[in-house]
């Protein structure tokens, strides 16, 4: 998989993961991608798993080799990884993992609501991995591809409280209400010519220059019309 596929795959459900847990999305996409070998791994393609997360996942578990550090030297181990069903259950998990930590120790939860770099030096140093340039790598992740641009702005790494998301629901429906009021005055002011006003523009053709206006404008329009005739007539568009 290319990496600008795979992290297109992967941005969406990383920033809507920060909006309900804060872990930041650059952390989350650079952690899968490093750890999966940007989705092409076998623990990522067999399991779902894409940050070599140890343990029964949702899925069951699968046995694989993996490298680990012990004492500086890297060797060679087997050990039994999570499986999950999709890659989005890969990151919820992930995230859980960042807000609780091991054994509910929340050792990385330094890493929650802050910037991608940040993230990855205290989860680094809080030993998510043993490999020692961790940070480094994942740091240098983030600033080849870009992936600052998928975080959440400063204020907004908080998840909302059901309240604050039902008033913002309200607010978006408002918005858009107000938003179909405008466009529909928009048209009544360059609406053309209406059926019961198309002898008075006929008569007046000569002296004005558009075929559109308000209704305000064809209906005065109507009444000079039918005053200079004559027609006593209360509706413009009534039937004559």
């Amino acid at each position: 998989m290319k990496k600008t596929d795979f992290i297109a795959q992967l941005a969406p459900l990383a920033a809507a993961d920060q909006q309900n847990t804060g872990v930041p999305a650059s952390l989350t996409i650079a952690q899968a991608a490093l750890e999966s070998a940007w989705g092409a791994s076998s623990l990522s393609v067999k399991a779902n798993n894409l940050f070599g997360i140890k343990g029964e996942g949702p899925a069951g578990s699968i046995r694989m080799q993996t490298s680990e550090y012990v004492k500086g030297a890297l060797v060679q181990i087997y050990a039994y990884f999570r499986m999950y069903h999709s890659w989005a259950e890969s990151i919820q998990d992930h995230s859980r993992l960042i807000m609780n930590g091991v054994a509910g120790d929340r050792r990385y939860a330094g890493a929650l609501n802050t910037d991608g770099k940040t993230a990855a030096r205290i989860v680094a140093k809080a030993g998510y991995a043993t490999d020692p340039q961790y940070a480094d790598k994942l740091i240098q992740i983030m600033d080849q591809n870009g992936l600052y641009q998928y975080d959440a702005k400063s204020g907004e790494g908080e998840p909302m409280t059901k309240e604050e998301k039902a008033a913002f629901d309200a607010l978006q429906a408002l918005v858009a209400k107000q938003g179909e009021w405008i466009q529909q005055q928009e048209s009544l002011l360059s609406m053309p010519c209406p059926a019961w006003a198309k002898d008075a523009y006929d008569f007046y053709k000569p002296f004005i220059s558009d075929d559109k206006g308000s209704y305000d404008y064809w209906r005065q329009l109507v009444i000079q019309y039918r005053h200079e005739k004559g027609i006593r007539v209360n509706n413009p568009g009534s039937s004559q």
